[in-house]
């Protein structure tokens, strides 16, 4: 099946979603696992979240680390400039 007409369902926090895009089904199988453990670690620390306030904090917590890492890498980027 072509990745761009992937139709898949993914589970998050016990709630099924049906995706429909361009990303290879393994991939987002891959995702979301990734995603639902995180998602399930921030409500087990804050058991009192709904499910929309831990995707908030999950999503707030992966653009931070997102950005951490893009920081990381222009800085890994520099440094190789200056060795050569």
């Amino acid at each position: 099946m072509d990745a761009k007409n992937c139709k898949s369902s993914v589970n998050l926090l016990g709630q099924t979603y049906h995706i429909k895009g361009d990303i290879d089904p393994g991939r987002l199988e891959l995702v979301a696992a990734m995603l639902d453990k995180r998602m399930k670690d921030v409500a087990q620390k804050n058991f009192r979240f709904s499910p929309e306030m831990v995707a908030i904090i999950t999503a707030l917590n992966l653009a931070d680390e997102f950005i951490r890492l893009q920081e990381d890498y222009q800085q890994l980027m520099k440094m190789i400039k200056e060795d050569h």
